[in-house]
């Protein structure tokens, strides 16, 4: 089974370490690849570059062989749409392996208005991560394809290539990038919010407004 976690990353937190983590004990995989998207199409532009983001992405998992790093949409340039990177796995892993894609309850709500959004269940599993703030609004299509693919044992990702949908509740640390990125431009601590390497390179950088000289301890 390849499992992929994709998202801006910007910065990369504890938060989506921990979930990645919890969702490759929870699925039994040996590892999860991160994918850093280059340009996400449903919101504005990253605070970091791709380069950046992707250096303190490989600084976070550095010494944690469950996860990796996948920066094919970086090199992939333009726009990142889930499809395409779908398509690009699927003809690496062929057509039979299970191939899993996880996504919050935040970014499902609005499925339907991603590209090709309704091909993308016939090329990926989906492990949907629950939000306890996002729900998912009465008869909308993503509620709808949840309730008509929905499964609840996550063996039965591993039974099937594509298709089906797994909720999980994995305990959440309440970190958002948002609030990092707005701590480092005010000057207060992202110690313990961040990886010790992520935060160094970060004032190393001065990146997302840091001042450079240890403001984030």
């Amino acid at each position: 089974m390849h499992v992929i976690y994709g998202g801006t990353f910007d910065p990369i937190h504890n938060g989506h370490l921990r979930v990645a983590i919890e969702l490759r004990e929870t699925l039994g995989v040996n590892r999860i690849d991160l994918v850093p998207c280059h340009i996400p199409p449903h919101r504005g532009d990253p605070g970091g570059s791709s380069e950046h983001r992707l250096e303190l992405l490989r600084l976070a998992i550095a010494d944690e062989p469950g996860l990796g790093v996948d920066d094919r949409e970086l090199v992939r340039g333009g726009s990142s749409y889930t499809a395409d990177t779908l398509r690009h796995l699927r003809e690496e892993i062929g057509p039979d392996d299970p191939l899993v894609m996880v996504l919050g309850t935040d970014s499902f709500a609005g499925f339907d208005r991603w590209q090709e959004w309704s091909s993308i269940p016939e090329l990926a599993h989906i492990v949907l991560v629950t939000r306890p703030q996002a729900g998912l609004p009465p008869d909308s299509p993503p509620s709808r394809l949840l309730f008509e693919r929905r499964v609840t044992n996550p063996a039965m990702l591993g039974r099937a290539p594509a298709g089906y949908i797994l909720e999980v509740e994995p305990p959440l640390l309440d970190i958002s990038a948002t609030g990092i990125r707005a701590r480092l431009a005010s000057g207060r601590s992202i110690r313990y919010l961040v990886p010790d390497p992520v935060l160094a390179r970060i004032e190393e950088l001065g990146l997302y407004g840091s001042d450079g000289d240890e403001c984030g301890r």
